[in-house]
């Protein structure tokens, strides 16, 4: 079969770190004259065609977002997760007549979606999952590993199972987890709600049932984590490279450029920890007095739950006074930002962010320097 002739659909998860790349590997595989449909709910289309620079010529395919839930995760407060993985679930008849329709070769899908091979093999489509996370973090967790083991023993895996690196893991690997690293993780893997599957058991599923594995890195960054999932698995791995994003389309904002060309090159710091991140009052407090005592100008971005007043969190949150003492210098700003496009402007410098895998690819394209806060929400 011709290139020409290969028609993919991409199918992300809700949130934007995981939109992103999808985007960025629909872009390369269109350059090499791939057919490409993109599925996304509709609330999320006008971002995605303003932002992520996606090629005119790739199909958007709108879906409805059951359970009065939006159709992202940028404005979703972490107690409604379970909410909308059932809502995810809800979409399977909708996409699988999508699907019908289309008669695409392939379906890239993430990490949710675990009904989606058992889909594609009934219509005769490929499936193909396209992990977004680093192999490291992959191959650490390594479920496949873990479980047997835990089964072998015959008993229940549990956080401290997460703590250690897994069985016959790469010498060269010094890895390990502090226990509230384990907790959170095998939190976010193992929480039930409901009836819906838990995180391990959709990541278990889509492993064991697609047709082949595609991961966001390359064998020069991280081979040896690449060939230990590739003994884990038993199933064909490709790597599509970190996907570095093309240059946007895009216009960065006056009210940003005026901002950016007050101060001098690389003297900006952007602050900003992803759109799924709610820091607590404690944390946004530290941080401000933090980015007040480095005298640099900054740009502050904080988000919360679509449920609360923005001004209201801020101001009680924010340190009395913050605002007027670094009116100057500073900005704080809540809501979505044109990211690339900021840390691309040549007054940024230093990016300061949650360590997400896309997000420090994307410093690093820019010339940033990095200081990197891991998080992820948890409550125990």
């Amino acid at each position: 079969m011709s290139i020409s002739k290969i028609h993919v659909v991409m199918f992300p998860y809700l949130g934007f770190g995981h939109i992103g790349p999808f985007v960025h590997l629909s872009n390369k595989l269109f350059s090499h004259g791939i057919q490409i449909s993109f599925l996304s709910p509709s609330y999320n289309i006008p971002r995605i065609k303003s932002t992520f620079n996606l090629n005119p010529s790739i199909q958007i395919i709108p879906l409805n977002f059951p359970n009065n839930i939006p159709g992202n995760t940028f404005e979703l407060h972490p107690d409604m997760f379970g909410a909308l993985f059932q809502a995810i679930d809800l979409m399977q008849d909708q996409v699988k007549t999508i699907l019908l329709k289309l008669k695409p070769h392939f379906v890239f899908f993430d990490f949710a979606h675990n009904w989606i091979p058992k889909i594609a093999s009934e219509l005769g489509i490929k499936s193909v999952h396209f992990s977004v996370y680093s192999a490291i973090s992959g191959s650490y967790l390594s479920l496949h590993s873990r479980l047997s083991v835990a089964e072998v023993e015959k008993r229940d895996i549990t956080y401290e199972d997460l703590k250690s690196s897994p069985f016959e893991y790469p010498q060269e690997s010094k890895t390990s987890l502090q226990t509230f690293q384990a907790r959170i993780i095998f939190m976010m893997l193992f929480q039930r709600f409901g009836d819906s599957p838990t995180g391990s058991d959709r990541i278990m599923q889509v492993l064991s049932e697609c047709s082949l594995i595609v991961l966001k890195t390359c064998k020069e960054i991280e081979g040896p984590y690449i060939d230990y999932l590739q003994n884990q698995l038993k199933k064909p791995i490709l790597c599509s490279g970190v996907l570095v994003p093309d240059p946007s389309m895009d216009v960065l904002d006056e009210k940003w450029t005026r901002w950016l060309d007050n101060f001098p090159t690389k003297s900006v710091i952007l602050c900003s920890f992803g759109s799924e991140t709610f820091l607590s009052d404690d944390q946004i407090n530290e941080l401000a007095i933090g980015l007040e005592l480095t005298n640099s100008p900054f740009i502050l971005v904080l988000n919360f739950p679509s449920n609360l007043n923005v001004e209201v969190e801020m101001e009680r949150a924010l340190p009395k006074g913050f605002i007027e003492r670094v009116k100057n210098r500073g900005v704080v700003h809540s809501g979505w930002l044109q990211q690339q496009l900021v840390l691309n402007h040549s007054s940024v410098g230093c990016y300061v962010c949650h360590a997400g895998f896309s997000y420090v690819i994307e410093a690093i394209v820019n010339d940033c320097q990095l200081v990197l806060l891991p998080y992820a929400y948890v409550d125990f």
